[in-house]
């Protein structure tokens, strides 16, 4: 399919339904000349939910476009915000969220064969990226790491220093990914800024940025792990027998 569609086209599947795009120029110009390389990133510290469907739909969508897309379990970032996950669960977790991860996929027809997955300390505990990590936090201001994580690290009244290194992990994952561009949700958006405000300080390329909506809880929050509901207490009708949670 995607090889019938036209730069145009594949513009307009890849941002359709997104609530913001940074780098619209950048994405239209990279489609003109190949494909769009993309990544989209979860933190392996609580149970997916059914608020994941949104992205997993959204990925199946840069398929269609004809799309590299990587997905990246990040385990390490899991544990930098404040110890969400212990680091003798973080492998557990990864097989975890794989698992689940790629059945939904499969339950709404994405093929996993044009999906590359990859583990965050696979190469973020690398000599290249830790030095880059030291550049970075030699760069970036506490009050710049902090607003950037506002709305996805766990804030509490005396913050660790692993969660204002978050952020800037974030931000390198883009360029050690070598993708063009990366996909998450609006309450990432301080983050994706930080990263296309300091990558070029490290010598790296600006990438795009594209956003989809949040999806709210029953409490019109952002959805959280905190209680537990079926899809058929939320009307969705699916026959499984086990639970997602948010």
């Amino acid at each position: 399919m995607a090889d019938q569609l036209s730069p145009e086209e594949k513009f307009e599947l890849i941002t359709r339904n997104l609530q913001e795009v940074l780098g619209e120029d950048k994405v239209k110009q990279i489609l003109q000349e190949r494909e769009l390389k993309v990544y989209w990133g979860t933190a392996t510290t609580g149970k997916p939910h059914v608020a994941y469907f949104v992205p997993m739909s959204k990925i199946a969508d840069f398929l269609r476009a004809g799309c590299e897309v990587t997905i990246l379990f990040a385990d390490l970032h899991a544990y930098l915000d404040n110890m969400k996950a212990p680091w003798e669960l973080l492998e557990l977790r990864v097989k975890y969220y794989e698992q689940v991860i790629k059945a939904m996929l499969e339950s709404i027809g994405v093929p996993l064969e044009k999906l590359r997955f990859i583990k965050g300390t696979d190469f973020q505990l690398s000599r290249e990226y830790t030095l880059d990590v030291y550049r970075l936090s030699s760069m970036v201001t506490e009050h710049d790491a902090k607003k950037a994580g506002a709305e996805v690290v766990k804030q509490v009244e005396h913050p660790l220093l692993s969660g204002l290194l978050y952020p800037g992990l974030q931000a390198l994952d883009e360029e050690y990914l070598k993708v063009d561009a990366q996909f998450g949700g609006v309450d990432q958006r301080k983050i994706f800024t930080l990263a296309e405000k300091y990558l070029p300080s490290l010598g790296y390329v600006k990438r795009a940025h594209l956003m989809n909506p949040m999806v709210p809880g029953l409490t019109g929050a952002k959805m959280s792990s905190s209680e537990e509901v079926s899809l058929f207490d939320l009307g969705f009708g699916y026959p499984l027998k086990s639970k997602f949670y948010f």
